[in-house]
């Protein structure tokens, strides 16, 4: 495994507010291992949820069935369906019963880039656009990564799918603007990505 994606963030890190972060996990490394196999990426892109003052969010109107995991203690993934299509993947963060989350939107390839091509568009080799293409949403990054329902739940501090220090950012390069995607709390600006990063969802 690369050297820039052996090191986890500790669980610590997690437990933290969503803003916070949210805006240090551009630059981190998402890692999922299959078998011996690694699938990284570089998170270039994320947007934050809490039940405060957010209607966007699933934690917005207390605990259910669907968002619990939302308000367990920060370091687990929230995966949930969404549109009838596809899964996203959410980093939950703060403390036990607190409902925050962070959602992955937009990740750089980084290694097992063939197994997540096979994934995708059921080839081994891609073009240069289709690279670009490959992980520039939550639901690609899911599907390349091969993450659904059974991994809701999974400890970010085990071996199966993990975080990793991945590379600094300085904070310069760190954009923060409004979310996208959504029709409630429009204007908050709790979306963090890497400056002219050419995998980004949307500019």
């Amino acid at each position: 495994m690369n050297s820039k994606h052996s090191q986890k963030l500790p669980e610590n890190f997690y437990q933290q507010d969503a803003l916070h972060v949210a805006e240090k996990l551009p630059g981190k490394y998402l890692v999922r291992r299959f078998n011996q196999k690694y699938l990284a990426g570089k998170i270039v892109e994320v947007e934050a949820y809490t039940e405060k003052d957010d209607e966007a969010s699933h934690s917005f109107n207390g605990i259910t069935k669907r968002n619990e995991l939302m308000f367990a203690s920060g370091g687990k993934l929230y995966v949930y369906f969404i549109y009838g299509n596809h899964f996203c993947c959410n980093v939950v963060c703060d403390k036990e019963g607190i409902g925050s989350a962070v959602l992955i939107r937009a990740l750089e390839p980084v290694e097992g880039i063939d197994l997540m091509a096979q994934r995708r568009f059921l080839k081994n080799e891609v073009t240069r656009k289709e690279l670009l293409n490959l992980t520039n949403g939550p639901g690609k990054i899911c599907k390349a990564f091969g993450i659904s329902k059974l991994e809701n739940g999974t400890d970010l501090c085990g071996n199966d799918i993990f975080i990793t220090e991945g590379e600094k950012v300085s904070k310069k390069n760190i954009v923060c603007t409004s979310r996208i995607g959504i029709k409630k709390s429009i204007d908050l600006p709790w979306r963090f990505y890497i400056k002219d990063n050419p995998f980004i969802s949307k500019k």
